[in-house]
């Protein structure tokens, strides 16, 4: 255990915490009130934290650890590349090795018609660097009104202000006088809650149909884009119906609306494919990236553009006034290039979609059984449990959350790392796990949900 761990005991750092650290999405005083969790260090699929206590990450840090914790490699080429040449800027005509040694291998798994890429610090900064993009693609384009983004309700697409108004999640819009100006929303394809009596083929045509009635509401030459997670992870693991994204397709390239793509949960592996895009049939001309790009070891992000729109942009000339202090840092650019080489040549993609996705899916289903749980719902490296009051009728407990909320400690509290959004419980872990620590994640989770039917006094 390093130096820094042995500093103090957890209730020094504790302490040191509440004196100084604010948390991101945190009530401060409930967290002082009870303390935060100090990790310490992990290992493949495994964490510790400052009481020695071992925990079962199935979040992947925050959906992004794809190739698990301890790679030594990646942390040998940051130590190389920060002895040659740590930071620099990609301002003023300048570029550095690593930052155009990754754009290359980016074009390379990337879907064939992105071949350019914007580079970024973060999902955030990526969406952002999309609002400004669009607006100025239809500047050159001659069509300056289409201002207008379309996203959907229950979407995460970051946390800065213009990502913040992209998402759908109205606690942070209401402590942001958010959306910005120039955003809009329709409902998301979330089948469990909103399908009522459709088959899920059917509600994945009426969903996208929504987006079809916005276009027609503000008009299509005011619309810019419309921006979708092809799962919607912090909304819920909201899976859209197969015939969801190509019916969304037809309809953006019906009316020239820019079709975005936001992978920063789903891109480089969890669903099977290296994008989501790729899994769900589409085809995207801008495509936010972040945490699977690097694995999460340092903070990177990106923007893949079409070819199309790139010619376009370089022909019409001119400066695009926009770009970040990180941007191409080459020791992020580095260890980046290398997690996405240990993606491609250990194969993690290809055993996601043939061995360890199936085979988590058939577990991750077998948890539909529980009295809690209402829909088991998956693909690849992410899961969604609905947990609910009533199965036959979907009725969620109220108030809404608490059950949730209660799942999550049960699991902290027996070694598992496991999210709740509301009353729904989510996974996405490392790609790495084997099959044994996919039974070890399923064991762990049905006792959790033992728990809380316990708790709540339903028998299980």
């Amino acid at each position: 255990m390093s130096t820094l761990s042995n500093r103090h005991d957890t209730a020094g750092w504790q302490a040191l915490d509440r004196r100084h650290f604010l948390h991101p999405f945190t009530d401060t005083k409930a967290l002082h009130a009870t303390g935060t969790r100090v990790i310490t260090r992990a290992e493949g699929v495994y964490l510790w934290d400052s009481d020695g206590r071992r925990l079962l990450d199935g979040m992947a840090g925050l959906w992004c650890v794809n190739i698990g914790y301890g790679r030594r490699e990646l942390a040998d080429v940051a130590a190389e590349q920060m002895r040659e040449l740590p930071y620099y800027n990609s301002f003023f005509k300048t570029a550095n090795p690593p930052a155009i040694a990754l754009a290359e291998l980016l074009a390379e798994v990337t879907p064939p018609h992105m071949n350019h890429v914007i580079y970024t610090g973060s999902g955030s900064e990526s969406n952002d660097t999309i609002v400004r993009f669009v607006r100025r693609y239809w500047d050159v384009m001659g069509q300056p009104q289409r201002k207008t983004l379309i996203s959907r309700w229950q979407a995460y697409h970051g946390s800065t202000v213009a990502a913040a108004s992209l998402g759908g999640m109205t606690a942070m819009h209401a402590q942001g006088d958010l959306p910005i100006p120039g955003i809009v929303h329709i409902d998301p394809p979330y089948w469990y809650q909103l399908g009522g009596t459709q088959s899920p083929e059917e509600f994945g045509r009426t969903a996208a149909g929504w987006l079809e009635e916005k276009i027609l509401e503000l008009g299509p030459e005011h619309v810019a884009a419309f921006i979708g997670e092809p799962i919607q992870g912090a909304g819920g693991v909201i899976i859209p119906p197969e015939s969801y994204w190509p019916e969304v397709e037809r309809i953006c390239r019906k009316y020239g609306v820019l079709l975005v793509a936001d992978e920063v949960i789903c891109g480089f592996g969890r669903t099977g494919n290296w994008f989501g895009c790729e899994t769900f049939g589409f085809r995207p001309d801008l495509m936010a990236m972040a945490k699977g790009m690097s694995s999460g070891y340092l903070p990177i992000g990106g923007v893949m553009v079409a070819d199309d729109i790139v010619r376009t942009m370089i022909e019409s000339g001119g400066e695009f006034f926009h770009g970040y202090t990180y941007a191409g840092h080459p020791t992020c650019c580095a260890v980046a290039e290398r997690n996405i080489r240990i993606l491609r040549d250990e194969r993690l993609v290809e055993r996601v979609r043939e061995d360890t996705g199936p085979y988590l899916q058939r577990r991750w289903r077998e948890l539909e059984r529980h009295p809690l749980v209402g829909e088991a719902r998956g693909i690849g490296f992410i899961g969604a449990l609905e947990l609910v009051r009533d199965k036959a009728t979907r009725a969620r407990f109220d108030p809404l959350g608490e059950v949730g909320t209660l799942c999550r400690d049960f699991c902290f509290d027996n070694g598992l790392v496991m999210r709740a959004v509301w009353d729904t419980m989510i996974i996405s872990p490392p790609l790495v796990m084997t099959r044994a620590e996919i039974d070890e994640l399923i064991e762990r989770a049905n006792h959790c949900l033992d728990l809380t039917a316990r708790a709540l006094g339903i028998a299980c």
